[in-house]
């Protein structure tokens, strides 16, 4: 199993947004610029709601049909998911493909499920399936879904632990995913110690930029010199 992060170096991943988590991944993990980051639009429950962090907790889902299961196999899956997800160590992030996509109707996110997976210490959700209940959810808790439905037709897990694919982003269980409402991106694992480094030379860099950009009197040689100065940050 993959060795955790010290808690310093996750809180300053959740310190910062995902769009800078992946400038930072340019500098630590050049191959990583055109890869490995959601591509397609998500849906926030919450978009005021802060960055989340984890390593992902796995499952597939489908709505359309009613499942093939007898109800106490069925049962027993579903119970068997969240024993999984509930399972230390953490922090822990679920992230769900539903396999109706692209034609998902039912909701598997909801008032029920975002309260027990809040309450199984869940730091999130990323799915491309729906979502509904959306003034009712649970506080705090993001979700990060493809789109809002409002019933859950024949919901249910199909299987959990597996790889899964969201987003047009391939995610297995362990990674290490930062999410926000504009996405998630997958950290390396070997690079996710460096990016609190990464994240502070990427915020230097752009300092001097940023504040000659909102002076009142910015012009393009203000902005040649800034940008000068920007270069010469290490």
């Amino acid at each position: 199993m993959t060795e955790r992060l010290p808690e310093d170096t996750l809180a300053a991943l959740r310190a910062v947004d995902t769009p800078t988590i992946c400038n930072a991944l340019e500098i630590v993990a050049p191959e990583r610029r055109n890869n490995g980051f959601t591509r397609l639009p998500v849906v926030a429950a919450d978009p005021s709601l802060p960055p989340f962090v984890g390593y992902a907790r796995t499952a597939k889902i489908r709505a359309a049909e009613p499942p093939e299961l007898p109800p106490e196999k069925l049962r027993e899956l579903r119970l068997g998911y969240y024993e999984y997800i509930s399972a230390p160590p953490g922090p822990s992030v679920v992230v769900i493909e539903d396999t109706d996509w692209p034609s998902c109707i039912g909701a598997f996110w909801g008032e029920v499920n975002s309260n027990i997976h809040k309450g199984l210490g869940i730091r999130g959700a990323l799915t491309n399936g729906t979502m509904r209940d959306l003034d009712v959810l649970a506080e705090g808790f993001q979700l990060l879904a493809g789109d809002i439905g409002p019933s859950h037709a024949y919901v249910h897990v199909t299987a959990f632990d597996v790889p899964v694919k969201v987003f047009e982003l391939d995610i297995a269980p362990g990674d290490l995913i930062h999410a926000d409402r504009h996405g998630a991106v997958v950290i390396p694992h070997g690079a996710a110690p460096e990016l609190p480094a990464a994240i502070d030379l990427c915020t230097r860099k752009e300092a001097p930029i940023l504040a000659a950009a909102r002076e009142p009197d910015f012009s393009y040689q203000k902005l040649v010199e800034a940008w000068g100065a920007a270069e010469d940050v290490h």
